[in-house]
């Protein structure tokens, strides 16, 4: 491997000294405590209104005259019964509908997990992290090339999810476990999920099965009767449309099982603007909300009040080789839009924190701070891929989530609101006062009694001097994540859960296997 992450690896013996070791403590970082982060921002809107109306009545003539291909049957059969028109598996949805069930979905809705400490907000102006999901490959430092995910990377990776206290919820598998077979992945997955971690976690609508097992096993997991797992949503799903226009079956099936049973609902339709989607971004995002909002109405007519939340995953693609990029102008504008969409259809928004990088270096970073900086300004809910991100989707990587996660304590700090507080005591008259022309502000007292709190403190960020930097070591940053990420797997001691409650989900998953697991033909 060349480049930076080559020369580091050339030095790792200096890559426990510097930053990330001195803020080791007893095998855990030092790192801000668990909160909802609050987003007060007014958020970036760069629509004016009448770009509202169009963009809305954009989806609106999409959704009425071009329509929407449900290749669900039963899907069909309640949108017929609701009253839409439907052609073979084509349905055309009157906008008078649309905006009635939408109407009915809330702007702020609770998930409570095992651990009820960690009920997360959507909605209210809080901001959500997720780890990456769904990735089939993985790469790290060490092995410095890309690998198929196996269930030990996996579970490494849900160890990083639990650990850092800026993650909120494990959005699926953070790789998919390509040594576990497809018919069992999602029981071992998500047994691993619930006993390594109490947050909140995902279901992956592809089948009945796998839909009805993850629900079934939250609650076991939980120790909650059913009419307790039904009374408020205690996990969710995430489902992609198939752009352009398109809902397919399985994803379908899992999206009417998990409204029925009141959890959580997001629909990210996949919108490559030049690809799935128009080139322009105001046609990509009117198709995304169209394919949205169809399934957003049809939970709302199954049961009303379901907790519902639309995605963007609007971006562009290289129009040189076609691959997807993110982190784009492009990319952030379509989020922002989107964000001004949702809040004028009253309903959370999902976005993603995301990077067409290879490697845990420069690149990566910068496309995913454009992306998540954007969830920021579009005042996101809920920001999927958050940590871990990499090749488009193709990649998970430790490096790179410990990376990540510095960002994402820069953000939530960047929220707190006493950063901004005009009080007395912050305008600090009296320490000018005693300073005055001639002195400084390390040693007074109102430095002395702030200090260890005043400022952002980085577990991954090298803010010495050169010589101090080369002394150590010389590690670049990937190298001192990598050394982050070995010591916390290390010192890792898994949540507690009831020995009832573990031993009901092993007995389920036990069995659940000798039934053969899920169909692999969906």
């Amino acid at each position: 491997m060349s480049g930076p992450e080559g020369k580091a690896r050339g030095r790792r013996g200096g890559g426990r000294a510097g930053n990330a070791a001195r803020r080791m403590k007893s095998g855990a970082i030092e790192q801000m405590p668990w909160r909802l982060p609050v987003n007060a921002d007014r958020p970036t809107e760069p629509l004016r209104e009448e770009g509202v109306q169009a963009i809305h009545d954009g989806a609106m003539r999409i959704l009425e005259g071009i329509g929407i291909a449900f290749y669900n049957d039963e899907a069909r059969t309640l949108l017929k019964q609701a009253g839409c028109r439907v052609e073979g598996e084509q349905v055309f949805m009157d906008r008078a509908f649309v905006m009635e069930m939408v109407g009915k979905a809330p702007s702020r809705w609770t998930m409570t997990p095992r651990n009820p400490e960690r009920q997360l907000v959507m909605g209210d102006n809080h901001i959500l992290f997720g780890n990456v999901s769904s990735p089939p490959n993985y790469w790290d430092l060490e092995l410095g090339r890309k690998v198929p995910g196996t269930r030990e990377h996996c579970a490494n990776l849900l160890k990083l999810t639990q650990v850092f206290n800026c993650i909120h919820f494990t959005g699926g598998y953070p790789v998919e476990p390509q040594d576990i077979h497809a018919s069992i992945r999602h029981l071992d997955v998500l047994f691993d999920t619930l006993t390594l971690t109490d947050k909140v976690v995902h279901a992956y609508a592809l089948g009945a099965e796998r839909v009805e097992d993850a629900m079934e096993m939250v609650r076991l997991a939980g120790g909650l009767s059913h009419e307790d797992f039904e009374a408020s949503p205690r996990m969710f799903t995430n489902i992609n449309s198939t752009s352009p226009l398109k809902h397919d079956h399985p994803m379908m099936d899992g999206w009417m099982r998990m409204a029925r049973r009141n959890q959580g609902l997001v629909v990210t339709p996949f919108t490559l603007a030049g690809a799935m989607a128009p080139v322009t971004m105001a046609g990509a995002v009117a198709q995304s909300l169209a394919e949205a909002l169809s399934a957003v109405a049809l939970a709302q007519y199954i049961r009303p009040g379901a907790a519902c939340a639309i995605g963007t995953f609007t971006s562009n693609v290289d129009m040189k080789s076609g691959a997807p990029a993110f982190g784009t102008p492009e990319y952030m504008r379509a989020t922002q839009m989107t964000g001004q969409m949702a809040r004028f259809y009253g309903l959370p928004m999902r976005a993603s924190g995301v990077c067409a990088a290879n490697v845990p270096d420069a690149q990566a970073m910068w496309e995913t701070c454009n992306s998540l900086w954007s969830a920021v300004q579009s005042c996101t809910n809920m920001v999927y891929h958050a940590a871990g991100w990499l090749e488009g989707g193709l990649i998970a990587s430790p490096e790179k989530f410990v990376m990540d996660c510095e960002e994402l304590q820069i953000i939530q700090r960047y929220m707190e609101p006493e950063i901004c507080a005009t009080g007395p005591a912050e305008i600090a008259l009296e320490a000018i006062a005693e300073v005055g022309t001639d002195g400084h502000f390390f040693g007074i007292a109102h430095t002395q009694e702030r200090y260890t709190t005043a400022f952002h403190q980085p577990f991954v960020s090298d803010w010495r001097n050169y010589e101090a930097f080369e002394a150590a070591g010389g590690a670049w940053t990937a190298e001192r994540a990598h050394h982050l990420f070995k010591d916390i797997i290390a010192q890792f001691e898994a949540p507690e859960m009831p020995s009832d409650h573990r031993a009901a989900l092993a007995e389920f998953v036990a069995k659940r296997k000798e039934d053969g697991g899920a169909p692999t033909d969906f």
